[in-house]
């Protein structure tokens, strides 16, 4: 059962952005660490990014300073903004929450390609 759900992903340019959002299915009033992951095909998932509910937040080497991760909580939404966006960023993005033995969405596919 999918309880995440993701959405924005596509295909833009080296050089563009896009903005992932992640609504749960279920109300999630209170989170512990959320975050967003990636993977392509043939390899392991790799941590993205993740924010705590005390505002820490903690980013992949490859992607810090270009990928920011927020929560509305008046929405309830999940966002990873991804700027400046690198062919090896192309992947199927997933959002998670309560770690790695929480809830996983079903992912969404972001491709960068001229």
């Amino acid at each position: 059962q999918v309880q995440l759900v993701e959405s924005g992903g596509g295909l833009v340019q080296p050089g563009g952005s896009l903005t992932l959002s992640c609504v749960p299915s279920r109300s999630i009033f209170n989170f512990w660490i959320m975050g967003w992951y990636r993977q392509t095909a043939g390899k392991q998932r790799e941590m993205v990014a993740t924010l705590t509910s005390s505002g820490h937040t903690n980013y992949a080497d490859s992607v810090k300073g270009r990928f920011t991760i927020s929560r509305n909580v008046a929405k309830n939404t999940n966002y990873l903004q991804m700027n400046d966006l690198k062919p090896d960023d192309s992947a199927v993005y997933y959002c998670n929450e309560g770690g790695v033995g929480g809830t996983w969405g079903q992912g969404t596919q972001v491709s960068v390609s001229a």
